[in-house]
């Protein structure tokens, strides 16, 4: 198979694009600079540069090989604080994806997050069945599943607030861990009983090439090997290995301590992932998080 990837260069990128490679697919890396391009090329995949401000032509791209792997999304404005924006670049390259495959039969998984399932009020564990609230990444996963309407095999993989391994060069694990480091404290919301998911790189980039070689159309699938650790678990190992306090952040001050993570960082997002392992055969085979914390590598050369 003939394999389009977006994000082809980045983290998650940086495992699939090896993993495809290896079973024997072709690759055409969507990237974005000479940079990224050289990244692809090195893996020995086929660079394709593009940008995401221009999802015809990306979408064009894609039309030419066998089923495409959707993971780029804009990091730079969800850091800055303008979310929104990336959020509408992102539907517009999934409607001009729909629009090129329409008909074809393609597989096309895209990325998605499990946070967008706290929106809906579960108070549960959230399920591969369950829709998140509406907003935000959530109307552009609903507008992947939609596309099974079109004679496209679309699916979802819902990606873990943090994702880790030696892989992740600025995700929300290193974000946490720069930020204890430059307050002098390991911050935790509340009484930091709220969990987040989490999983590791490898595994997470495994269910994506599984979804791509079987998920039924419409189908969401869970990339957590962790279902939920409380926040003030994973603030006291960031704290331990730093030489830090832990310590609870008021929530009027969470802004000012955890920067764009405040929108999240509160947030009780426990995620099943029962069905992705019994229909697709998923099972986590790499470390979780705290066990990543203690082979020290997350906190080399701070």
């Amino acid at each position: 198979m003939r394999v389009f990837v977006t994000g082809a260069s980045g983290h998650l990128g940086s495992a699939i694009v090896p993993e495809l490679l290896a079973a024997g697919h072709d690759v055409v890396g969507l990237a974005r600079s000479d940079a990224g391009a050289a990244t692809v090329t090195a893996y020995g995949a086929t660079a394709h540069r593009g940008d995401l401000a221009d999802p015809g032509a990306i979408a064009k791209a894609a039309a030419d090989c066998d089923g495409v792997i959707h993971l780029a999304f804009n990091h730079e404005q969800l850091r800055s604080g303008n979310f929104p924006a990336a959020v509408a670049a992102d539907l517009a390259l999934v409607h001009a994806l729909g629009d090129a495959l329409a008909g074809a039969g393609k597989p096309l998984v895209a990325a998605s997050g499990t946070l967008g399932l706290v929106s809906a009020g579960l108070g549960r564990p959230g399920t591969e069945e369950d829709a998140g609230g509406p907003g935000g990444r959530t109307d552009n996963e609903n507008a992947v599943l939609a596309l099974a309407e079109r004679g496209i095999r679309a699916s979802v993989v819902r990606i873990p607030p943090i994702t880790h391994s030696t892989l992740d060069r600025g995700g929300f694990a290193r974000t946490l861990i720069a930020i204890a480091q430059r307050t002098g404290v390991a911050g935790y919301p509340g009484d930091g009983t709220n969990r987040w998911p989490a999983g590791h790189t490898l595994d997470v980039g495994h269910l994506f090439c599984l979804a791509l070689a079987n998920a039924p159309a419409g189908t969401r699938w869970h990339a957590a090997g962790d279902e939920g650790i409380e926040l003030r678990e994973i603030a006291q190992s960031i704290g331990d290995h730093l030489g830090v306090p832990t310590a609870s952040i008021p929530a009027d001050r969470l802004q000012a301590h955890f920067g764009f993570l405040a929108m999240v960082i509160a947030l009780d997002n426990p995620t099943s992932t029962t069905v992705t392992r019994q229909v697709l055969g998923w099972e986590p085979t790499h470390q979780g998080l705290l066990a990543e914390f203690e082979t020290g590598d997350y906190f080399k050369g701070l």
